[in-house]
């Protein structure tokens, strides 16, 4: 189900608070971000659709979002360089190869208990 109105910054606070060793167990409390590309990825691709990118870095794949247009790297705050970005066209699979169904469904689970609060 798709959250078109759900804007990108509130997106992105939600996901800081429910990130964890549940989600990536590359997570870290000063790293937030870390490992969560590829599940990250996935449940903004259900929540606003778009599509799913990747570029290659030294650790790997690396993946994040283009919708409407506008690229979005949720998970960018886990580097501390600049990410030269190649926009490579990828797939859910792809992405979920970077991640497992428990995480997922954590994720998912959390991200949306968060949206539908009063």
């Amino acid at each position: 189900m798709k959250h078109s109105n759900l804007s990108h910054e509130t997106l992105l606070k939600i996901l800081f608070e429910v990130w964890s060793e549940k989600s990536s167990t590359k997570y870290s409390p000063d790293n937030p971000a870390r490992g969560q590309c590829g599940v990250t990825a996935l449940v903004v691709n259900d929540l606003l659709g778009g599509e799913i990118l990747k570029t290659p870095l030294s650790e790997g794949w690396h993946f994040y979002k283009r919708i409407n247009g506008q690229v979005y790297d949720f998970t960018s705050s886990q580097f501390s360089g600049e990410i030269e970005y190649q926009d490579i066209p990828s797939t859910r699979d792809e992405a979920f190869a970077d991640t497992n169904e428990q995480q997922y469904t954590y994720l998912s689970q959390a991200v949306w208990n968060r949206i539908d609060k009063p």
